[in-house]
């Protein structure tokens, strides 16, 4: 039996193990729906994250935790969307797109949704490349080379089926994890201001406001909203609404754990950095920074567990990423490239930048800004899917879930808007410039 083989084995014996479930002939069996989520999880703890969280930490202590918890709410709340979508109509959000919206349209949100993906990318192909190069000390590029042929391997992992791909970003989602669950056991953490961050909201001034909208965009990943649509629509077969109904349910299941520990990571990245830096070294702003004064600040250790951590992060993230391109891709206008072509295209801007000798860190936290830029985009499509019972039937958004999403595109909205604002010179009403 071919290494192939086996891979579509394992994808074909979940898939019927489902199935049986699905149907009432197999009790528990949850573990098998998960997948989709987790992969999407990915795009919540990417190296974007770690650059504005850092900031956050270093420059503002733990008042900005409330801004990493209300994202990942939202994040929450429209990744499970994202994924009713796919489960129920079996088709992805950039398909329904096509399909619903005139061309000119389609073609606008096709051409924003590429350009949030190249800064996805940037985002999370540098900071693996960072990672690898602060670790064993080798010049940015050679990192860049390695995270490139590292990412390309585990994509042709895709190849033999979901399963085995979802095996391996979920170890990579757990290393990453772990990592940080070891930083909190050596940073010396103010548990009672941590708490006192994550829901008491304050907005010391514009810079940090650049920095949460920066946080929603590393947070609130418009290419995690659509892949995961794509992730559901065809993983499970269901043959009447019963079996829908309670696929869903398992997939809400799902998103609340994966994005609870997506969280958890993030809140705890900005922990970190405030129990490390907050008090002494607030000027701390840059990965590379953050790195070298981890060393004497709280050991070799948190160091190394650190930079594991960013460089798991990089990789998986963008494996992610390159997966979401390409669906995009083809759900908006039909059209599939080669997995390496794509990697070409999408490494593209983060080679510009080394090449230019932009700051590494400033260049995260600008492609976040961007994110959250383009991110009303896909938020406003689902909601607008979501909602109608001729593509949804009985599974429409109703009530109170619908007025939540509604408020929280609204609250994304709001605060790109104040963003632009700020960026045009104009003084931001209640913030010190």
């Amino acid at each position: 039996m071919t290494e192939l083989t086996r891979k579509e084995n394992m994808t074909s014996r979940t898939r019927t193990a489902m199935e049986a479930v699905l149907s009432g002939n197999r009790r528990g069996g949850y573990l098998l729906f998960f997948g989709p989520a987790v992969i999407a999880s990915v795009a919540y703890m990417d190296p974007g994250n770690y650059a504005t969280n850092i900031q956050a930490g270093a420059g503002y202590g733990y008042a900005l935790l409330w801004v990493v918890l209300g994202a990942n709410l939202i994040a929450m709340l429209f990744q499970a969307i994202s994924a009713r979508v796919g489960i129920v109509t079996g088709k992805n959000l950039a398909e329904l797109s096509r399909e619903n919206f005139s061309k000119p349209v389609t073609i606008a949100m096709w051409v924003v949704s590429e350009i949030a993906a190249m800064a996805t990318d940037l985002a999370e192909f540098l900071g693996g490349a960072l990672g690898l190069s602060l670790l064993f000390g080798w010049p940015l590029i050679w990192g860049m080379g390695v995270t490139a042929v590292v990412t390309y391997a585990i994509l042709m992992f895709e190849r033999g089926g979901f399963r085995p791909m979802e095996i391996v970003i979920g170890a990579l989602v757990a290393l990453i994890g772990a990592c940080y669950l070891a930083e909190m056991f050596v940073a010396p953490v103010d548990w009672s201001g941590a708490v006192a961050g994550m829901f008491a909201p304050s907005m010391p001034d514009a810079t940090a406001l650049t920095i949460s909208v920066g946080i929603i965009g590393a947070t609130v990943m418009p290419h995690a909203i659509f892949l995961h649509s794509g992730l559901t629509q065809n993983r499970a077969l269901t043959r009447d609404p019963v079996q829908k109904a309670r696929l869903v349910k398992f997939s809400n299941r799902e998103v609340i754990i994966a994005l609870a520990i997506a969280g958890m990571v993030n809140m705890a990245m900005v922990i970190m950095a405030a129990s490390a830096f907050h008090s002494g070294h607030s000027e701390v702003a840059e990965i590379e920074t953050a790195y070298h004064t981890l060393t004497p600040l709280l050991g070799g250790f948190a160091a190394a567990a650190f930079l594991t951590s960013l460089i798991a992060s990089g990789v998986s993230s963008s494996v992610v990423g390159t997966m979401a391109g390409q669906m995009i891709m083809q759900g908006f206008i039909r059209r599939r490239i080669p997995v390496w072509l794509r990697r070409v295209i999408t490494m593209a801007p983060a080679f510009v930048v080394v090449w230019l000798g932009v700051n590494t860190t400033d260049a995260l936290v600008m492609s976040q800004v961007v994110l959250s830029i383009a991110l009303p985009v896909p938020m406003v499509a689902l909601l607008i899917f979501a909602r109608r019972g001729d593509i949804m039937g009985k599974f429409a958004l109703r009530g109170p879930i619908l007025w939540l999403a509604v408020l929280g595109a609204l609250m994304v909205l709001g605060l790109n808007f104040v963003l632009l604002w700020q960026s045009a010179g104009l003084p931001v009403p209640g913030l010190v410039n």
